[in-house]
């Protein structure tokens, strides 16, 4: 083994001291979490130490640089992997089960069909405060009534409403 072999505990000690706050921060500012850039700095010196006698010397501080980039290259890699297989198991499954999505739909078909029977003026106001969320005082400008208006027309459809699903039951 010669004097500059890494594999000499001292010499490795000696490139790690001078190399590794530096490739921290280097990391650190690529990807701006300070836990991933010490995970990475300290994988990046396991490797150098695993290829001590493959590495030359004077390479060893590009071979922990460019071992680096290449971890949190593939990290990223890793992350976009794993977002898309959740954005696509988010779309095609669900942890409901049949009956509880099937329930769900008849209530959604049986409010629809309570508030189409709304009087006209009842159910603009109730769609544009529950589904639009507008606020009294924006609803009162848009259909040119005032706020207390607005205020009954709610009221009444939300007592209807009631009255309905108190029959459905």
């Amino acid at each position: 083994m010669s004097e500059r072999s890494l594999c000499k505990e001292s010499v490795f000690s000696e490139i790690f001291m001078s190399y590794s706050e530096t490739l921290h921060h280097f990391l650190y500012y690529k990807c701006g979490d300070d836990a991933l850039a010490q995970d990475l700095t300290q994988e990046a010196f396991t490797r150098l130490w695993l290829n001590c006698k493959t590495v030359d010397h004077d390479k060893a501080k590009d071979y922990v640089f460019k071992t680096a980039n290449n971890l949190l290259l593939n990290t990223y890699e890793h992350k976009k992997v794993v977002l898309k297989f959740t954005r696509t198991l988010g779309k095609d499954r669900t942890n409901q089960n049949p009956q509880f999505l099937l329930e769900e739909k008849e209530m959604q078909e049986r409010l629809d069909t309570a508030i189409s029977t709304l009087p006209e003026k009842q159910r603009v106001a109730f769609l544009l405060s529950r589904i639009d969320k507008k606020t009294y005082k924006e609803i009162a400008t848009l259909l040119g009534i005032s706020k207390q208006a607005v205020e009954k027309r709610i009221y009444n459809a939300l007592d209807s409403l009631r009255l309905i699903s108190e029959k459905i039951k």
